[in-house]
């Protein structure tokens, strides 16, 4: 599942995080009268299904709505999407080097599926955080390292300034190296973001997106590190 996918699917709308509730069709009988357990107003009901063992459950439209289980957003989710919005930023910063300055192929062929991966993603968790906007309005997307005043530089695996100046200045041999060593640990700092959104979240698309970041950047680290 492509992560940008998952997160779009997130925001459609509320049925994402009700996925355990299957909205069936109701059963009629010719005379038009539901079944036992059906909505008597002519309505569907909802059939939830059971714990392995348990039997489905026929419920009511307005049941369904109360047992759906609640994904409201809380603070880890804010900040994953958030400080990861800035992470991927940088990963794009430090990618746009590698065409002209890069002597591996391979390394340019990374850098440029990084970029055409986390750019459509960054774009979904901005929307993202349109719909579920933190609550008193602190931060905001739009503006580089301006997120709610959170120090960006403290993010697991974020280079320093001087870490991106001395890869802007490198050329060859000397950029593939040193864009290795920094991606790779920009990647292991993504992991660590991911597993803390994981770990404290509630938000289906949140948890949607941290788990294909694990899945797709741990592959890459391995790439990276055969390559280095």
């Amino acid at each position: 599942m492509d992560m940008a996918k998952g997160l779009l699917r997130g925001l459609a709308g509320a049925a994402v995080v009700s996925a355990t509730l299957l909205a069936l069709a109701g059963c009629q009988d010719d005379d038009g009268k539901t079944g036992a357990n059906g909505a008597k107003d002519g309505r569907n009901p909802v059939i939830a299904p059971g714990k392995p063992g348990e039997r489905a459950r026929t419920l009511s439209p307005e049941q369904a709505a109360r047992e759906r289980p609640d994904d409201t957003p809380n603070a880890a989710d804010q900040t994953y999407v958030r400080g990861m919005i800035e992470h991927h930023r940088q990963a794009l910063t430090m990618s746009a080097l590698a065409p002209d300055r890069a002597s591996a192929e391979a390394v340019k062929g990374l850098a440029e599926r990084i970029a055409a991966a986390q750019k459509p993603e960054i774009g979904a968790m901005e929307r993202w955080l349109a719909r579920y906007p933190a609550p008193g309005g602190a931060g905001g997307s739009g503006s580089t390292g301006g997120t709610g005043g959170h120090d960006h530089g403290a993010m697991p695996g974020m280079a320093t300034e001087q870490q991106l100046k001395e890869l802007a200045d490198a050329r060859g041999t000397d950029f593939d190296r040193l864009f290795l060593k920094l991606m790779t640990a920009h990647h292991e700092g993504a992991l660590k973001m991911a597993g803390q959104a994981l770990a404290g979240g509630n938000n289906v698309a949140v948890e949607e997106m941290a788990t294909e970041v694990v899945a797709t950047q741990t592959a890459e680290i391995h790439r990276m590190r055969a390559l280095g």
